[in-house]
């Protein structure tokens, strides 16, 4: 990746993402799909100023949709998992 604001593409807000936050201070991120975890990790670390343990990425497939009469599929996405050391935070999820 060129820039490190292309790797983060946005925070995936939702109950079991919270739970994360709370049980174990990890926070997920939709993810540009061709962005490696080194990346992941540098662009974290940078945008937010924390110090980042581990990032684990997976693919959330896209369900089939239909719009109208036409049946369509939504785009397949890269979710990555980042787990920050003790005690730091970041203030996007409003946490």
């Amino acid at each position: 990746m060129k820039y490190l604001e292309d790797v983060l593409i946005q925070p995936l807000i939702s109950e079991k993402s919270y739970d994360r936050i709370a049980d174990s201070n990890s926070y997920t991120f939709f993810v540009h799909t061709s962005s490696t975890k080194p990346e992941i990790k540098r662009a974290v670390e940078e945008i937010f100023e924390v110090d980042v343990l581990s990032v684990n990425t997976m693919y959330k497939k896209g369900k089939k949709k239909r719009f109208g009469y036409v049946l369509g599929q939504q785009s397949t996405r890269k979710v990555a998992i980042v787990t920050l050391g003790e005690g730091q935070t970041i203030e996007a999820f409003g946490v």
